[in-house]
């Protein structure tokens, strides 16, 4: 297993990153709460990771924080929750608002997340309530090497990148692209834009 990596950003397509770890190049999927957090391209960043192994290929899944990771392995073990929407849960809400509607029992919020219906919220609940009761909400710093992301100027990659993103976070292309149109802000970065454009999603 593969549990940490540590490397040189080589490129950033939301919601995976090329990471070059001593000469290997590793493709690896992450939320969009670990892209807000990386920095540049060009940069040294550790990630906490976890390898799904299947018969027709590797998937490899990096966090910035551990915790975020411990969340991740939780949400795969529930019957019917697979990597990919883990993912696009973790990517469209941040860990401990999730946590909360969890141990809260608020089914209302988890079916307002894309990939969510009322009856894998219920699931959610039921399976992970145990689990969650004792749950630090808060995300610890990454190892030093990791920086806050810093923002680029806004073009029009930037806006096809979001929603590419989007798409493979689950949305369909109409609902990422009119999402995305309605920021009216030309300077942004494709992690801010997705950023937003989920939060407009799930309102």
């Amino acid at each position: 297993m593969i549990g940490q990596l540590r490397g040189t950003i080589l490129e950033k397509q939301p919601p995976q990153l090329l990471l070059d770890v001593n000469g290997v190049a590793y493709e690896i999927d992450a939320p969009m709460n670990t892209f807000y957090r990386l920095p540049d391209i060009g940069q040294q960043v550790v990630l906490f990771t976890h390898l799904v192994i299947r018969e027709d290929a590797h998937h490899l899944y990096g966090f910035f924080a551990r915790e975020e990771r411990s969340l991740f392995r939780a949400l795969i073990k529930v019957n019917g929750v697979g990597p990919k929407l883990g993912l696009t849960i973790l990517s469209s809400v941040e860990p401990s608002e999730f946590v909360r509607s969890i141990v809260n029992n608020d089914s209302a919020n988890l079916v307002r997340l894309p990939g969510i219906g009322k009856k894998t919220a219920e699931r959610l609940i039921i399976e992970m309530k145990d689990a969650l009761s004792n749950w630090q909400t808060g995300l610890s710093a990454g190892p030093e090497l990791n920086q806050a992301v810093q923002k680029s100027s806004a073009t029009n990659r930037n806006i096809q990148d979001a929603i590419s993103a989007l798409i493979a976070l689950g949305y369909k292309p109409t609902e990422a692209s009119r999402a995305v149109s309605k920021i009216e802000d030309s300077n942004l970065s494709s992690e801010e834009i997705i950023r937003r454009a989920l939060r407009e999603m799930v309102i």
